[in-house]
């Protein structure tokens, strides 16, 4: 009885694997079981990480935030209607609204060409105002905004025409109304003036009224011409290629110079056309669609004044433009043709073709008055001698018309009798 206690005892002790739920630990005794190795995943975020970077384009990125955030302090400013200058005291209160990682007194103070501070001569406390030749840019901006006004409207209706059903929501152009060259009061200066090539519906929702086909060309069609005809190569070749320039210190691996020749020669429905319907599952279906989509991503970009928008706002025309791929990890599969930066807290996707060494190889006169705002911020605290000069010669310009007014009676001068 002793001895089948004890079989008992050692049968339950050592029970076989798959009656028992516990896992044995590997081991030299157990060696032979195979364990499966992960895949290492390939997503967006391990393309975002792996990238290569573009130095000065993330630096341009960091610039610009900066004047993103002098405008919006010069905007909280001129909301002020006490007087055309504010107390640092109570511009301290708008750190959290602005976004500034520092005080806004410190903020101010690296920027003297912009900024001026002084103190009040009957409160006696540090005020802050607007130096001219921000103001002077700004007034030239706007003006320039207006002259190009046909252009802005250009860019609209081919916007319109990209979408399915040629309309799109006015929030979403809102959101890129900087990036587009709109004025701030576009929904009426442009959309509603402009009657014959837009139709308002409800509040939030424009139309386009009639299709011009003659506006129905994508930029990237004149460069495929240029190619063409200058370097002789032929239609297979460049009907449906798009320009390509890898970043410096882009690894080039084994096969890939085959497989972006294939890509390049791959037919897919253009931004403009709407003949036919891509099917997903038919062969090189999605292939096709991603580029469906790479085409309309870059004509976006070619629209826009600065070939650069943040990569959140392109969400809001997915459904507009019908892309339903995503679109982040879209740009980072592409990094020839797109370059997404990470400074400044957003991912904001640069048209890589149109900049070379951080500037725009064609530049239009938005850009030009926003670039020398950018030269002003990029000054900081030097050169500020000139500005010491230049408020000399004011103070001696008015004390040189007070000396002329101080005199005796001229001739013209009215004499009232008392």
């Amino acid at each position: 009885m002793r001895v089948l206690v004890r079989f008992r005892l050692t049968v339950e002790h050592f029970s076989l694997p798959f009656t028992s739920p516990q896992k044995f630990p590997f081991g030299p005794f157990n060696s032979f079981t195979q364990k499966r190795f992960k895949k290492p995943v390939i997503s967006a975020r391990t393309r975002l990480e792996e990238r290569v970077r573009d130095p000065k384009l993330d630096k341009l990125i960091t610039h610009l935030k900066k004047l993103k955030t002098i405008l919006n302090l010069y905007e909280l400013m001129s909301n002020r209607k006490r007087g055309p200058f504010v107390s640092v005291q109570l511009m301290s209160r708008w750190r959290n609204i602005v976004g500034l990682n520092v005080g806004v007194s410190a903020f101010i103070r690296k920027y003297p060409h912009i900024f001026e501070v002084f103190m009040h001569p009957i409160r006696r406390n540090l005020c802050c105002r607007i130096r001219q030749k921000i103001r002077v840019l700004l007034r030239e901006e706007e003006n320039a905004v207006k002259e190009l006004e046909l252009e802005a409207v250009l860019r609209v209706e081919k916007l319109l025409m990209m979408s399915v059903n040629g309309t799109l929501h006015v929030h979403a152009l809102r959101l890129i109304r900087r990036e587009l060259g709109l004025p701030a009061d576009f929904r009426d200066s442009i959309l509603a003036k402009h009657s014959a090539h837009f139709r308002l519906i409800g509040l939030e929702v424009v139309e386009l009224v009639d299709r011009d086909e003659n506006l129905g060309v994508a930029k990237v069609e004149m460069w495929r011409e240029k190619e063409y005809r200058e370097k002789w190569l032929s239609e297979f070749e460049t009907k449906y290629a798009f320009p390509t320039n890898f970043p410096t210190g882009f690894r080039i691996e084994g096969g890939f110079r085959d497989k972006l020749k294939n890509w390049q020669r791959l037919p897919y429905l253009k931004p403009y056309e709407r003949k036919e319907v891509v099917r997903v599952r038919t062969c090189g279906g999605v292939e096709r669609f991603e580029k469906r989509t790479v085409g309309i991503l870059h004509e976006l970009l070619s629209l826009t004044v600065e070939k650069m928008v943040e990569v959140e706002r392109i969400a809001h025309f997915q459904r507009d433009f019908a892309m339903d791929a995503n679109v982040r990890e879209l740009l980072l599969k592409h990094p020839g043709i797109f370059y997404i930066s990470t400074k400044g807290n957003t991912q904001t996707v640069f048209l890589r073709e149109a900049y070379c060494k951080g500037c725009l190889i064609e530049p239009n006169p938005i850009y030009i008055v926003r670039r020398k705002m950018l030269d002003l911020v990029l000054q900081g605290c030097r050169s500020t001698r000139k500005i010491g000069a230049e408020e000399e010669m004011k103070e001696e310009s008015n004390t040189v018309v007070c000396t002329a007014d101080a005199g005796g009676r001229r001739d013209g001068d009215l004499v009232i009798p008392i």
